[in-house]
């Protein structure tokens, strides 16, 4: 787990569902806000993410072989897994079915699209 101010380039292995064209991006430290994170294309585009491991530490999503050999990880255990936070009047919820993992070394990351219904798609912030 890493909670140090980033403001670092990273690539996704594959394109995110939705961003097909979107493939370099940079993943800044939100001010004051320990482990949320703002992850920007050039073009505007921006998803707001939440490092797991302080926002919901009991998840631990499986990550294909691979996943982790695309991103030149041996271990799960070595990636960052953060969630897309969604925010509404009233209600901030996170997708845990399509985690964000990092090698936090190379800036290396992709999308995991889980399968089955173990992980919801909006999942309330405040419920992990």
């Amino acid at each position: 787990m890493s909670t140090a101010v980033l403001n670092t380039p990273v690539t996704f292995t594959a394109p995110m569902p939705g961003f097909e064209n979107l493939h370099d991006f940079t993943l800044r430290s939100v001010e004051g806000a320990a482990g949320l994170y703002a992850l920007e294309s050039g073009s505007g585009m921006r998803l707001f993410l939440a490092d797991a491991a302080i926002f919901a530490p009991s998840y631990a999503p499986p990550v294909p072989a691979a996943a982790l050999d695309a991103l030149g990880l041996a271990h799960a255990s070595d990636a960052q897994v953060l969630i897309v936070v969604n925010h509404a009047p009233g209600s901030t919820t996170v997708n845990l079915m399509a985690p964000i993992v990092l090698n936090r070394e190379s800036g290396s990351c992709t999308q995991l699209v889980l399968d089955g219904r173990d992980y919801p798609l909006r999942a309330e912030l405040g419920s992990l």
